[in-house]
């Protein structure tokens, strides 16, 4: 009997059976041939045999998720009469999970899984229901929820469906306020069930991504606070989300595999980065004569900020790109992000998060566009996907992103996760960038890159007022403006740059000189704010000593009349420094940092501090004014081309422009892994 036009379907297994199937469709394919000539000489020949896999879905994996989340609560607060209150909530949310899987013959899947979520950085997300009585309020927030499933399902060639189910907790924070000001506080862990399914596709030999939903109930709450007071409530949450998972191999065991006729997405055209920094800070005791509402606490004290990023990359077509990079952000800074105008750590944004908060940081398109000739490699990283660009472009950006992603680059001081932890050396200080209370903004930039120069302009929103986190949708009538010429050279043939920054700010802003002005104001500048300009600029220069040594500077400076809007209170900022590879001690991935920086404030600033004003990170209540000075020295230590440990100590004379107060000494430990 002749076969034709029959594919031989060969499972694939591991070792020696792999190799005895291969061989034995080889065999079948040869014989079904011969078979087939032997019969009929003048038919169709037989195609070749298809060999096919599937991928190996046994074994631990680890992944992220995100998606939006909703429930409902009804609460019932008695002090002393009952007052009740059905609430529903919702918002996008993150978190990580993990698990194992074993494949059966019959292609069924068992696993099991753990996972935890986390609610977005916006307070209002996080919060179940807030019920009010006659003598006090009370708020439930959800800090986390999480669960630990098993799985079922079945495995495809390139796919699976599964459902799960299994116990499920949240972390809740029950807050009473009381009259007087005062405050009660209540942490407990609430108990549940969660159950689901989902579906599971393969992206890469390593990657698989995911679209799952899950539902959680949870038992009743019955809370009592001191006061007397008590609160009850019910609580379910729903959550449908997309998650990305990296298959882990054991040392010594085979890749996984995916079906040769089933291709997965190319590899060009996608990237997956990651990184977790921990960073922890600390300083003794120092002189204090007196504190204000802004000062930093004279007694000693540590903190600590936890950053985990995903950084996600695709091209679209050609010249287009996609960045997307959610984070998940926890910690606080010394004295809450306050008491230093360099404050200490870049990590330490101003929105404090006692449990880790999801933020969807970065997402952003980018299109360039080639002018031909000589071409130069990008290479591949958190912020760049790898591939040849012509040197004459032109890139346009818009979305959601950080100022410094595109302007004040510098190779020796930049990246509080990596070099410089000041404030005013990883960055220019003086420069009121627009950005919400972590850092972000929303804008458009346009870059003309050239070989010897580039020309970059960007427009971003501005915040609706000072050190706010909502941004003012009054479209180029406010804004931060911003120009910036790089350019390029040689000395003694070592490449170097130099940077000149033009900024401006149109901003509801108030102003020193006219709140200071009006006794009866009371030093309340927010009933001065009006539609203002605030206008600065930045000298940024780097240069290459060697191959190991490099050494950088700023200079930054703004008209210091209207009150600062994002960053921090300088107006004028002199930083410099010197990076130096351990390559002279046989260790060339080390790193030793020294830097330095002087930072001053204008005549109507000082005086406004110096009466007891506030600014966004500084106010003593007085000030015996004098400029602040900064001394950073690091070591970072490569443990391995993924993970630096880094040693940081800053001496701070000045703190907050007081020389009454300090100096202080911050010792700093920072852990960070990369992929």
């Amino acid at each position: 009997m002749t076969l034709r036009g029959q594919n031989v379907i060969i499972e694939t297994r591991r070792g020696a059976n792999s190799l005895k199937s291969l061989f034995a469709g080889i065999v079948l394919g040869a014989l079904s041939l011969d078979a087939a000539q032997a019969a009929d000489v003048s038919a169709t020949p037989v195609k070749a045999p298809r060999v096919e896999t599937y991928f190996d879905w046994t074994g631990p994996y680890i992944g992220a998720h995100m998606g939006y989340g909703w429930g409902h609560s009804s609460a019932t607060l008695f002090n002393p009469l009952p007052s009740t209150l059905s609430h529903s909530y919702n918002g996008i949310n993150g978190g990580v999970h993990v698990g194992y899987n074993v494949v059966l013959p019959s292609r069924v899947l068992l696993g099991v899984e753990a996972d935890i979520t986390f609610p977005n950085y916006i307070n209002s997300n996080a919060v179940v229901s807030s019920p009010r009585a006659a003598e006090s309020g009370l708020t439930e927030k959800m800090d986390y929820v999480g669960s630990a499933r098993a799985r079922i399902g079945y495995a495809g060639q390139s796919w699976m469906v599964y459902a799960t189910g299994g116990f499920a907790w949240q972390g809740t924070r029950f807050a009473s306020d009381l009259s007087g000001g005062l405050e009660e506080k209540n942490i407990q862990l609430r108990t549940g069930w969660a159950a689901g399914a989902g579906f599971e596709y393969v992206v890469d030999p390593h990657w698989t991504a995911r679209l799952e939903y899950l539902y959680y109930d949870f038992w009743s709450a019955d809370v009592r606070l001191p006061s007397g007071a008590r609160y009850a409530s019910t609580l379910d949450f729903q959550t449908l989300r997309f998650g990305l998972n990296r298959k882990i191999d054991w040392p010594g065991s085979t890749e996984p595999r995916l079906a040769a006729t089933k291709a997965a997405l190319s590899s060009d055209i996608w990237e997956v980065h990651g990184q977790t920094t921990y960073l922890s800070q600390g300083y003794p005791g120092f002189h204090a004569p007196y504190s204000g509402t802004n000062s930093l606490t004279p007694g000693r004290q540590s903190q600590a900020t936890w950053s985990n990023s995903l950084y996600l990359n695709a091209r679209l077509w050609e010249g287009g790109e996609v960045y997307f990079n959610p984070e998940l952000l926890q910690g606080f800074g010394l004295s809450n992000t306050v008491g230093f105008a360099g404050f200490t750590s870049g990590e330490a944004q101003k929105s404090n998060f006692p449990y880790p908060r999801f933020n969807p940081s970065r997402l952003y398109l980018r299109q360039t566009f080639g002018f031909g000739g000589k071409q130069e490699e990008l290479p591949s990283g958190p912020g760049q996907l790898a591939g040849k660009a012509d040197v004459s472009r032109l890139t346009l950006q818009a979305g959601k992103f950080a100022v410094p992603d595109v302007f004040d680059g510098n190779a020796y001081a930049k990246d509080p996760r990596k070099d410089f932890m000041n404030w005013s050396i990883w960055a220019p200080g003086a420069f009121d960038y627009s950005a919400d209370k972590v850092g972000l903004t929303y804008g458009v930039t346009a870059e003309l890159n050239q070989r010897y120069w580039a020309l970059r302009a960007g427009y971003f929103l501005m915040v609706s007022e000072s050190n706010s986190g909502n941004f003012d949708m009054k479209v180029f009538q406010r804004g931060n403006y911003i120009l910036e010429l790089e350019t390029r050279y040689s000395l003694f043939s070592q490449p170097g740059k130099f940077r000149t920054i033009a900024w401006l700010n149109s901003a509801y802003s108030g102003s020193y000189r006219d709140t200071l002005n009006d006794p009866v104001l009371n030093l309340d500048i927010s009933q001065t704010r009006r539609g203002r300009i605030k206008y600065g600029y930045v000298f940024n220069v780097e240069q290459a000593i060697t191959d190991d040594i490099g050494v950088f500077g700023r200079w930054s400076w703004n008209d210091g009349k209207t009150e600062i809007m994002v960053f921090t209170d300088i107006d004028a900022s002199l930083a410099f420094g010197a990076s130096i590879k351990g390559t002279s001690w046989g260790r060339p991935d080390d790193i030793v940092g020294i830097g330095g920086a002087f930072n001053a404030l204008s005549k109507d600033h000082r005086d406004f501090v110096a009466a007891g004003g506030l600014g966004v990170l500084i106010g003593d209540g007085q000030i015996n004014y004098r400029q602040e000075k900064i001394l950073e020295v690091y070591y970072a230590l490569a443990l391995n081309k993924q993970i630096t440990l880094t040693a940081d100590y800053q001496s701070i004379t000045n703190p907050a422009y007081n020389a009454d107060r300090g100096p202080v000494s911050v010792f700093s430990g920072r852990l960070r892994g990369e992929f």
